[in-house]
């Protein structure tokens, strides 16, 4: 029985690794799972957000680049707007009265809120050694005008790749998005229930060949589709932030805006 089963775990993990086609799902995903997980599986992030040490050993605050980006928040950390306990991360966002300039990033909008970013010390590879990424989150969002909280990858070296596991702006739709240039994106949009509730969002790496990864795309268990990338041998960010206005409209809220995010988990296969 166990040679069997062995069996059919090495097939799904062929099966996957070999799929092209962005609109056929992975049947045999949980085998390929399972056997990763049985035979070279390890984590390298879990159960960071107990504290605030603990939280500090594992993650940094901002953007890797700096505390702008492309919307009108400019980030802060801890503890106003980038806060952890029992296990919950809680970023806020405010907005604030006072002339703070532009934003330092294109298009360099005003800056009306300070907010919260923050990225993961650990950099996501996909490559010969690493062949497989399983990276997931589970989040409560708001999704008013102007709201923009989001849960993605993106290029340490070079930009892209982006992968965007979880992206709001200002309602109910989420977006997952595979960046290979500015002008080269597939989308994924998904209208979520309530996403003020907790809600699971996931993507699974497979490296597909010398220069491209499959990228697997799902929400509280369900397979949304999947994207090819030319992502190999390129390290990526993990960062989770609450940006404003933007691309999710304005104006924004005249108050405070809160996401949470718990359960943040990575973990990869390593090659024999």
């Amino acid at each position: 029985m166990k040679k069997i089963l062995l069996s059919m775990l090495v097939i799904g993990a062929v099966n996957l690794t070999s799929c092209k086609n962005e609109d056929i799902a992975p049947e045999n995903d949980d085998y390929k799972y399972e056997e990763a997980r049985l035979k070279t599986w390890e984590t390298v992030l879990q159960g960071t957000f107990s504290d605030k040490t603990t939280f500090e050993e594992n993650w940094n605050y901002y953007y890797p680049w700096g505390r702008d980006h492309n919307g009108s928040a400019r980030m802060y950390g801890y503890p106003d707007h980038v806060y952890m306990e029992n296990g919950t991360l809680t970023i806020t966002a405010n907005r604030i009265s006072w002339d703070e300039g532009n934003s330092s990033a294109d298009p360099y909008l005003a800056i009306k809120y300070h907010s919260g970013a923050i990225h993961a010390k650990h950099q996501i590879l996909i490559n010969d050694q690493y062949p497989n990424y399983e990276v997931k989150g589970e989040f409560q969002v708001p999704t008013a005008t102007g709201t923009w909280p989001a849960f993605w990858l993106s290029g340490a070296w070079t930009w892209p790749p982006e992968s965007d596991i979880m992206e709001f702006k200002g309602n109910s739709v989420n977006w997952q998005n595979t960046f290979r240039a500015w002008n080269d994106v597939s989308t994924i949009t998904t209208s979520v229930y309530s996403p003020g509730s907790w809600h699971e969002y996931r993507v699974w790496i497979t490296k597909a060949n010398d220069s491209d990864v499959n990228i697997h795309y799902y929400i509280d268990g369900s397979w949304k589709g999947m994207h090819t990338g030319n992502f190999v041998g390129k390290p990526m960010w993990l960062i989770i932030n609450m940006q404003m206005e933007g691309s999710s409209g304005s104006p924004g809220p005249s108050g405070s805006t809160t996401m949470k995010a718990r359960n943040i988990y990575v973990g990869r296969s390593v090659a024999n």
